[in-house]
Order: structure tokens, then sequence, then C-alpha cells
């Protein structure tokens, strides 16, 4: 027994040379892209294809203004006849066909819109294209909340994995041990089965961990717009430690919100927008005016007749009533989406700073030197191992209370700078 308790003591001896040398390959691909906030949100901006579409769009809204300031090009109009000769005796001209003796008629027309339509179009083109930069700001910070989500999560997932890591390895080297030790009546079978238990409970967590890790990766890669790189993420954990909730006011952050949070802008763009078409509708209730100009060359009773004139429409059936009902019921129906926007965005603000209270909260509670301690009885627990002051089983229950506390410190780390991402993502400003 004494045999067995010395291999297993060298075993674990060289556990911390092999973390050592081994703690990054278990995330090791050939190609690596190591990537602080700064630079990730840079290379976001730079090549996320959402956003240049969205930088696409705000350039065709903005032309279609262009468009709307066009004033409408005049008509023109000619005709040339008789096409099939004519023969009338009783006629000043007996004989006469396309190209003799022929008839010539022309006549010039332009569109005057009345009621300032071309104005209401331009201010509608104008909101468009605002609205659509607004939708390039939003969808901007919604992938952008995504994307230092995403960071986060894979750093404390990360320290998390480094933890289970070095637990497989150590039960690992004890399983092996015990293989080579099996049928020598060195090790009581349960002690063996209770080993081999935790190691496979710990490698299906580990794998478990590691899916989810890989999956936030590649939601961070399509973000990003880079294919197959493993990332590296480099946090400023000196700039993390020192968020603090305490200066902040609930009504200032709202206030924040209400000036720069883009869903909401959005929602009283749209407001706008119904307000301008509205006007517009009841301006195209009142008929355009067409100014003519015409020429008649020998088909009026004189020849070469000329004359001017306009024509309208009689708005005596369609006044655009439908239109114009259909467009201040959108008012009502934006404007109620509006206050529904605003009463949403101080919610989100007041859980959202209770929450960044609560886990500031439970953060300040942890002991700074609670995983230095850790360390240390990492080491004494293995000097009481080899000295058989302890069993292995002992030994194990404190690696895994090891692990469960880690686990929890990086739980509510994460926890706590989510808390101020989602400040940041709701007030649409940088609070942090």
């Amino acid at each position: 027994m004494k045999r067995m308790h010395i291999l297993l003591f060298l075993s674990f001896a060289v556990l911390g040379e092999l973390s050592a040398q081994t703690k990054n390959n278990t995330f090791i691909v050939q190609d690596t892209l190591s990537l602080n906030l700064t630079n990730a949100e840079k290379l976001f901006l730079d090549s996320n294809l959402y956003v240049l579409a969205a930088h696409y769009n705000v350039d065709a809204q903005k032309a279609l203004i262009i468009q709307a300031k066009l004033i409408p090009n005049p008509n023109f109009s000619y005709a040339r006849g008789p096409v099939i000769p004519i023969h009338d005796d009783q006629s000043n001209i007996p004989y006469s066909n396309f190209f003799n003796h022929g008839e010539d008629a022309a006549s010039l027309s332009q569109l005057i819109q009345v009621a300032g339509k071309r104005n209401k179009n331009i201010k509608i083109a104008v909101a468009n294209a605002q609205l659509a930069e607004l939708q390039l700001f939003d969808l901007i910070r919604t992938l952008k909340y995504t994307l230092r989500t995403d960071f986060y999560t894979i750093y404390y997932l990360q320290q998390s994995a480094k933890v289970y890591d070095q637990e497989i390895q150590a039960l690992q080297q004890v399983v092996t041990a015990f293989n080579q030790q099996q049928g020598k009546g060195y090790i009581a079978e349960k002690e063996v089965v209770r080993v081999k238990a935790l190691l496979y409970s710990l490698q299906s967590e580990y794998n478990d961990l590691i899916n989810q890790i890989n999956d936030t990766e590649s939601e961070l890669r399509t973000v990003l717009r880079v294919k197959q790189k493993y990332i590296v993420v480099l946090p400023d954990t000196d700039k993390i430690n020192s968020l603090t909730p305490g200066s902040l006011n609930l009504t200032k952050l709202i206030d924040t919100a209400y000036a720069s949070r883009t869903d909401l802008l959005i929602a009283r763009k749209n407001t706008e927008i119904s307000q301008l078409n509205y006007s517009l509708q009841k301006a195209l209730a009142k008929p355009d005016i067409t100014a003519i100009a015409s020429y008649d060359k020998q088909g009026s009773y004189v020849m070469h007749f000329n004359s001017i004139g306009f024509s309208m429409d009689l708005p005596f059936f369609n006044r655009n009533q439908g239109n114009i009902k259909s467009a201040k019921s959108m008012i009502d129906v934006n404007v109620a989406t509006t206050k529904a926007t605003e009463a949403t965005v101080e919610e989100q603000i007041f859980r959202a700073l209770q929450k960044a209270y609560d886990n500031q909260k439970l953060y300040d509670h942890i002991d700074p030197k609670f995983a230095s301690d850790f360390e240390r009885l990492q080491h004494e627990v293995m000097n009481n191992y080899q000295k058989r002051n302890i069993g292995l089983l002992d030994f194990l229950d404190f690696y895994d209370s090891y692990k469960q506390n880690v686990l929890q410190m990086n739980n509510i780390g994460l926890n706590r700078i989510s808390a101020f991402e989602d400040l940041n993502f709701y007030t649409g400003a940088n609070i942090y």
C-alpha cells in the first residue's frame, strides 16, 4: 500500500509541470487570432457584411432624396398624317397623303404639382434616409453587444476549462497508476471505481464546456467575419476589476437612453414619417394641374393654329379618402409603439442597474486571497497525501471542491461584466 501511495504522489508531483506545458494545448489550432476588445471592435466595423449592407442601404435612401427633388419632365407629343391617302373633291386640298399636303400637330405639356407635394416628398425621403442611418446604428449596437458578450464569455469559460484540464490530467495520472497496479491487491476496487467514475464525469463536463466555448467562438467569428481561426481573447483585467456601478444614477441613465438608444429613435422617426405621410396624403387629394401649349398646322378652322390651356382631374369620386384615413391610423400605431418602447427602455435600464449592483455586491464579497489560498492548500494537500495523513478520496474531494469554487468565481465574474454590458446596450451609449 505504501508503494502505491508513493507511486501516486510521484504522478501528482509532476502534475504542475505537465499542466504548465499543456494548459494552452487543449485549444491550440494551426491558425490563431489574438484580439483585445478594441481590435475586435475595429475588425467588426471593417469586415461585418451586415454592417456593410446597412451602409449600402443608407446610400440607397440618400439617393432617393435626389430623386424627390427632381421636377417632373415636360411632355412633348407630335403627330403627322394622313397615313392613308385622302381624296376629297370638296376639300381645299383634294389630294393629300403622308408626304404631300399632310397635317402636323404638336403639343407641349408640363405637370405642375400643387399643395406642396414636392416638398412633402422631399421631407419623407430625408426622413427615410435618417431612418436608414438609425437602423445602421442599431444594427451596430446589437452586433457590438453580441461581440462584447461573446468576448467575455469565451474568456471566463476558458478560465473554467483550465481547471477541468488540470483535474482531468491529475485523475488520468491516478487511473494510469491504478491500471499498472491492477491485480496486485494494493488498491481497493471500490476506490478504483470511484476515481474512474469521477474522471468520466469530469471528461463529460469538460466536453460540454468545450462545445459551449466552440459555439460562442463560432458566433464571434461570424460577427468578425473570420474563418476557421481559434480566437484568443485578451481582456483588460485591470479595467474589468475597476468597474463599479456606484457612480450611476437611474434618471441620468434613462435620459441617456432617450437621447441615444437607436431603437427608440427609430420608433420616433417612424412616427415622424407617418405624420409626414399623412400630410402628403391630404395634399394628394388636391389635383395637380397640367399646362399645355399646342400647335395645329391645318386641322383647325385656320392654318397654323396655336393654343394654350390646362388640364386637371375633377375630384368628384376619388379624393384619396382611404389613404388619408390609413395614414392617420398609422400615426396612432407609431405613437403607441413609441410609448411602448419608452416603457421597455425604462424597465430594462432599471433591471440592468439592479443586476449590476447585485453582481458587484457579490463580487466584492470574494476574498482577493481566495485563489492564492487554494493554490497553497493544493500543495499542502499533496504533502499530507504523501505522508498518508489523508486518504485518496479526501484528496479527490479537495480537487472537486477546488473546481466548484473556481467555476463559481468565473461565473460571478462573467455575470458582473455582463451586467455592465447590458447597461451599455440598454442605454445605447458607452457607459463603460
